[in-house]
């Protein structure tokens, strides 16, 4: 019964959609406000239809219905009941609803948020989300349909993917799918401000929140996969050049690069044409990564290999960038700017620079990920590009990148005087040279480590002198202490030092990504009670260990460690044995601090003994501790200015009594 009010849902979803982009273009070619607002309430009739699927499938996996294929496929009554929800998205099927649904949910409270706003640009809105939503739901219907019903009745299912009953799965494809989601509301807007002409900064304004959440749960869903692949996959690292993974880092640099140049058009009506191009593209690239996923053209651990469904997400692709595109073209005139740089030295060309090189990188990127299937679809040979391609193009451009994170925030508007350089970069470059020197004479000597750590000391001195030029200038005018006029600074600059903020998140990151420059590693077979020595640490192979667990077998290595006879602890390196699955699968043991990360990985085993690999990977820990400071920097530029809580209030109060 949930099966066929689940898959009814769906279909009634999809004449919804349909209904909600005509009847608000309706709308708006005949002046009727009675359409838009319909349009506007199918939306979040759409919301409440797509989530009655969901329900619907959520509950036939719960109770282990296997009449359907999607269940059969992606649960078994062994799974615990956390990996049982997780298969909603782990298959194909179940993500594309989970997809639909996340999009009518964003697309709800957008109508609400906007109900007495905009007025001009929520026709469009509300039709772009209907037809993107009628595309998502409408190929699930034709090709990968969740309540898709199976002949013949199985007693079991065959469970979810071994690599994927991981604490990753609740937090990774969740958070990345919120993030390219989140970039429909941006890109609504834009195509809205390019049909009506509206193409001030209003929509700017109004979605700036919307954009950061989106790249915030994207770059959240990257390093949540980075760290699935760090402590599962078992190769020692965390990011792989894989094309799918570049599929979802493709739209966060897009990203980065339009929150960072839109301040410019704020500020000074610039970079209209280039902003545009800028949210377009960012949302045709969450598409792409979508396509990649589908289109069984990759082989990749995180590709669904849905070839057919592949064709219509690159048609889908090609119609959205000759739409956009061509809306663009059309308001070329409108959106040109008489202002223009005044020089090259100040803060709008830092900006533009900073901009340069992450699209940059984005292009490079890209077309590592596609020269692939370009070379086997002309030529008939696969090729493979591997980090050394990426590594030698990004790393250049990330240093340039690095350097100007330091000098945009310090540098003038328009014009930069030789003064206002002296002023703000005299002690961040002298910090950087003393910091070089004393690298130089420690021992580091890599120019790529030398030359990153060099300009992170100079980029985390520019942002401390901004905190303590803004303290003190504070604590003189109000006499606060100096605990006091740092919080009260930040929370009234909210932007400006929560952006700060996430600067020196990101540079945390950089610092762990350095120390992968100094790696060891080393891979022996121990015998039992024998010794590996690797940088500090002594690693002493005890014994195996089978370890009992609900949906597979485990076989552990037992490993103390020590450090010049000082215990450190044990771990317990595995190889995971589940029904059904061929090859097991590793867990690795990860011994971290501040300074380093012992990790072992179970290669092999025999009766006599224990093939390990072990690593010492310098730094990792400040990956994660930066990530975590960058989250903090985006709640504090996102959270809600009492100035725009009391003015929205206004704003609807006045509109009240009017009504």
């Amino acid at each position: 019964m949930m099966n066929a009010i689940g898959e009814f849902s769906l279909f009634l979803s999809v004449a919804v959609a349909a209904y909600a982009a005509v009847a608000s273009w309706l709308g708006w070619r005949s002046q009727r406000g009675e359409w838009v607002r319909s349009g506007e309430n199918a939306l979040l009739a759409l919301c409440g239809l797509l989530t009655i699927s969901t329900a619907a499938l959520i509950y036939a996996l719960v109770t282990h219905d296997f009449s359907l294929a999607y269940v059969t496929n992606y649960s078994n009554r062994t799974q615990s009941m956390a990996y049982t929800v997780s298969a909603l998205y782990g298959g194909n099927d179940g993500s594309l609803l989970f997809w639909a649904w996340m999009l009518a949910a964003f697309a709800s409270i957008v109508v609400i948020q906007n109900r007495h706003r905009h007025r001009d640009l929520m026709p469009h809105v509300v039709g772009v989300f209907g037809v993107v939503a009628f595309f998502f739901v409408g190929v699930m219907l034709l090709l990968a349909n969740p309540f898709t019903r199976l002949s013949e009745v199985p007693p079991d299912g065959r469970g979810l993917n071994p690599l994927l009953q991981n604490p990753g799965m609740f937090f990774h494809p969740p958070t990345t799918y919120i993030g390219y989601v989140g970039f429909t509301v941006p890109f609504a807007f834009a195509i809205a401000a390019l049909i009506t002409g509206r193409l001030g900064t209003a929509w700017i304004v109004s979605t700036r929140r919307w954009t950061i959440f989106a790249w915030f749960f994207l770059g959240l869903g990257n390093m949540f996969g980075a760290w699935w692949a760090y402590n599962i996959l078992g190769w020692g690292g965390y990011w792989a050049w894989d094309p799918v993974e570049n599929a979802s880092f493709l739209p966060w640099l897009t990203g980065t690069a339009y929150l960072h140049s839109v301040m410019i058009q704020e500020k000074k009506g610039m970079l209209k044409v280039w902003n545009m191009s800028l949210i377009i593209l960012t949302f045709a690239l969450s598409i792409f990564g979508t396509f990649l996923t589908r289109s069984g053209i990759l082989s990749s651990v995180h590709t669904f290999s849905q070839g057919s469904l592949g064709y219509f997400f690159l048609g889908f692709l090609t119609l959205v960038l000759l739409v956009s595109f061509g809306l663009l073209f059309r308001r070329l005139p409108a959106l040109q700017t008489q202002n223009e740089l005044d020089s090259f030295i100040s803060r709008e060309s830092s900006f533009l620079f900073n901009n340069l090189m992450l699209v940059g990188i984005a292009f490079a990127t890209l077309w590592g990920t596609v020269f692939p299937l370009i070379a086997e679809a002309v030529r008939g040979v696969k090729v493979t590009v591997g980090p050394p391609f990426y590594n030698q193009v990004t790393i250049p451009l990330g240093l340039g990148l690095l350097f100007l994170t330091g000098v945009c925030p310090l540098i003038a508007w328009r014009r930069a005087s030789w003064k206002n350089l002296q002023r703000n970069f005299l002690l961040p470059a002298a910090a950087g040279l003393v910091s070089g020197a004393g690298l130089f004479l420690w021992g580091i000597r890599d120019p790529v480590a030398w030359t990153t750590l060099v300009l992170l000391f100079f980029v985390a001195a520019t942002i401390v002198a901004e905190f303590v030029r803004g303290t003190r200038a504070r604590q003189q005018m109000t006499g606060e202490g100096i605990l006091r006029a740092l919080g009260t600074l930040t929370w009234r600059n909210k932007r400006r030092y929560g952006g700060y903020v996430i600067h020196l998140g990101a540079l945390l990151m950089i610092l762990a990504m350095v120390g992968g420059i100094f790696k060891e590693e080393k891979e022996v077979f121990l015998k039992r009670g024998e010794t590996l020595a690797i940088g500090r640490y002594q690693v002493h192979f005890q014994d195996f260990r089978e370890i009992p667990r609900r949906d597979s077998a485990v076989l552990a290595a037992e490993v103390h460690v020590s450090n010049t006879g000082k215990p450190l602890g044990t771990l317990l390196p595995q190889k995971r044995f589940h029904p059904g699955s061929e090859q097991p699968h590793s867990m690795v043991g990860v011994l971290s601090n501040l300074r380093e990360d012992l990790y072992l990985i179970l290669v092999n085993y025999t009766k006599e003994g224990a093939a390990i690999k072990a690593l010492v990977n310098p730094l990792m820990m400040w990956m994660w501790i930066g990530s975590y400071l960058m989250a903090i920097g985006v709640i504090i530029v996102m959270w809600p200015d009492r100035r725009e809580r009391a003015g929205a209030k206004y704003a609807l109060e006045g509109r009240s009594a009017l009504a």
